[in-house]
């Protein structure tokens, strides 16, 4: 195992820089998401790490060695990409032998590597099957048992679930965790789904053109977003963002409805300007009786009966807003609702540079 160190890495294509410095630290061990929306250069910069794309600028470290000049097979990675890329002529045994073979192991090595995958990959049934006999799931997890087999010192993972359907996801998400608990082996995991992202990372990194624009633990990245750009992105609803006027001194917001609620600690900063973002979650609203601090008042547009939870769809003046609430309560399209929501749960981000404030 290794840690893996990004110093200023930036890419460049011609005159187009598509990665504007990044500075990360994957500590030994760690299991490191980058998550964001399509072209915001999170598999360009995994591929930088894997040596398939050179990088413009900057120093890529895994262990205490400089990679920049390295070759991929040189850097003791293992990689598992969205395509399987398994050899349909050769049996599940073949394609995860196939690695160490080329490498001149040993066949007793080499058979005690690849059942010990099996095992724990739950394929020993299947070694002397084609990928053709497989299913979806069953290719991932041989993909990824090649990818053990050669007992790396980092996995790097480029959306490996997104040919998978919906359940089969959430069963892959599982085994992926299991497997890091179970190898502990250093992981850096590309995708652009936020349930995935959220439940197998213990740190993340959320990518927007080319900017690492917060790093953390999931937990902080959902309760204290860096930019509204991260407080959108995460989260599912993503958080209602309201344009608003700071009042009373900075102690209050109006909503475009005209109304207003009450700021939590202090309100708003000194140095900003009268504008500010507002951010509420769809799960911190609920629907009250009596006005208070941070009620307002919502027309309601659509109402979606999920079972456990109710989305609730309708606008605050001219800006939509979504709530998140309890299932088994019918709101009729039309009706108009009172939301509270607590004052320790708001978010203010400044309006021109979308910072936290």
């Amino acid at each position: 195992m290794a840690e893996v160190t990004l110093a200023g890495v930036r890419k460049s294509y011609s005159e187009l820089e598509v990665i504007h410095g990044v500075d990360l630290r994957i500590a030994d061990g760690e299991f490191v998401v980058i998550v964001g929306p399509s072209g915001c250069g999170k598999s360009t910069l995994l591929r930088m790490i894997a040596g398939l794309e050179r990088i413009s600028a900057g120093e890529i470290m895994i262990g205490e060695r400089v990679v920049n000049e390295v070759e991929p097979g040189d850097r003791d990675i293992a990689m598992v990409f969205q395509n399987y890329a398994l050899y349909p002529h050769m049996s599940v045994y073949d394609n995860m032998a196939y690695g160490l073979k080329i490498r001149g192991m040993s066949k007793a090595e080499i058979e005690a590597r690849v059942n010990v995958a099996a095992e724990t990959l739950q394929l020993g049934d299947y070694l002397q099957r084609k990928p053709r006999q497989l299913s979806g799931g069953q290719r991932q997890r041989v993909a990824m048992g090649r990818a053990i087999v050669r007992q790396p010192s980092v996995f790097l993972f480029d959306e490996p679930l997104s040919n998978l359907d919906a359940k089969l996801r959430v069963q892959m998400r599982i085994e992926i965790k299991r497997l890091h608990r179970t190898f502990g082996v250093t992981s850096v995991y590309v995708t652009h789904d936020q349930v995935e992202a959220m439940t197998l990372a213990d740190r993340l990194v959320v990518m927007n053109s080319g900017v690492a624009e917060h790093v953390g633990t999931p937990m902080e990245v959902y309760e204290r977003p860096a930019t509204t750009f991260v407080a959108g992105f995460i989260g599912s609803p993503s958080m209602n963002l309201i344009e608003c006027q700071a009042v009373e001194g900075g102690k209050a917001v109006r909503l475009p409805s005209g109304e207003t609620i009450a700021l939590p600690n202090g309100g708003v900063p000194d140095h900003a300007s009268g504008r500010v973002t507002l951010g509420i979650r769809p799960e911190h609203l609920s629907v009250v009786q009596e006005r208070g601090p941070e009620t307002f008042q919502v027309e309601v547009e659509i109402a979606e009966e999920l079972g456990a939870d109710t989305l609730v769809h309708g606008r605050l003046g001219d800006t939509p807003l979504t709530a998140r609430l309890p299932g088994g309560r019918h709101i009729a399209a039309g009706a108009s609702v009172l939301l509270d929501t607590r004052a320790e749960l708001l978010h203010l981000f400044d309006s021109e540079s979308g910072r936290r404030l």
